[in-house]
């Protein structure tokens, strides 16, 4: 049946001039049939470049917008509705305002982990791949209000000497693991290097080879010597490294490495969606024209 159900999608992909991007932690089932693959940074360049008129966009609701506020001329489509972010839902452009006001003169960064009100409210977007570029392009004498995730706020600020008005928010599935973990899966594997992603707290990060977002992890184990990794991210990912790198061994830092988000879209979700065009990712002109301002400075930013 699934064999089936992609030779539908990349018929009905074809008639819609469409495009299937897919994050990494995306089931396998879906990277398999996506025409890019990608972080966040990489599939919202995409978005901008694509000359498809229909984008289904298998990710979770901020990436979706993102594509959208980029390219509101195209038909943006999330095959399951109800797809979020945890760490997203942690700041509103409410709560945010407050904040701008109780720090006037502050630059708002904002993680791209965030929706597009909050991106409406910020000065520059980042991602975990070029955080470190965007607070670095901004003037020593410009106070940072970085939202929503502290634990990457935190690594920004080691990795750059700035400190930071850091929001109290983050991913609740890479603040999971812990040091102990990390102890744990070294004593199993101790020739593996640890390479982990910057949503992990700081203590994690500190005991960490290496500290990337998802393709700098993958640009970091092709790279490198080493043939076994410790690997301290979403589970979904692992489909990847093993794709590219069938030589080298992988292990989960934990065995709970999962976000239910960005599990729900299957096979028959999607190609119901594009059977359908559901469900279509509208963005609020005077919000997408804000946002969009956020954006464009990361991507001019971006390296």
């Amino acid at each position: 049946m699934s064999g089936n159900l992609q030779e539908y999608i990349q018929r009905r992909k074809q008639e819609l001039n469409g495009i299937i991007m897919a994050h990494f932690y995306q089931l396998p089932e879906i990277q398999d049939v996506a025409d890019f693959i990608g972080d966040s940074l990489q599939l919202a360049r995409r978005a901008a470049e694509t000359d498809a008129d229909v984008i289904a966009f298998c990710g979770v609701s901020f990436m979706a917008e993102s594509a959208k506020i980029l390219s509101p001329e195209k038909v943006v489509l999330l095959p399951y509705q109800e797809a979020s972010c945890p760490m997203a839902d942690m700041v509103t452009a409410e709560a945010l305002r407050k904040k701008k006001q109780e720090y006037p003169e502050a630059v708002v960064v904002c993680y791209v982990n965030s929706s597009a009100e909050v991106k409406a409210e910020s000065d520059i977007c980042c991602t975990s791949s070029n955080a470190i570029n965007v607070v670095r392009s901004i003037p020593e004498d410009r106070p940072i209000i970085f939202v929503p995730d502290r634990n990457l706020g935190s690594y920004i600020e080691g990795q750059t000497g700035r400190k930071m008005i850091l929001w109290e928010g983050c991913c609740p599935i890479h603040d999971r693991l812990t040091q102990k973990e990390i102890i744990e899966k070294k004593a199993l594997h101790p020739a593996a290097e640890i390479v982990v992603h910057p949503e992990v707290q700081a203590g994690v990060a500190q005991m960490a080879d290496a500290v990337c977002s998802t393709s700098g992890i993958l640009k970091y184990v092709q790279s490198s010597p080493e043939r076994e990794f410790i690997i301290g991210t979403e589970e979904g990912f692992l489909y990847t490294l093993q794709k590219h790198c069938p030589d080298k061994t992988f292990y989960l830092a934990r065995t709970d490495f999962q976000c239910q988000d960005m599990k729900y879209i299957t096979l028959p979700v999607l190609a119901d969606s594009l059977a359908n065009l559901t469900y279509q990712v509208e963005v609020p002109e005077d919000i997408r024209s804000k946002a969009l301002g956020s954006l464009e400075n990361m991507l001019a930013v971006a390296p």
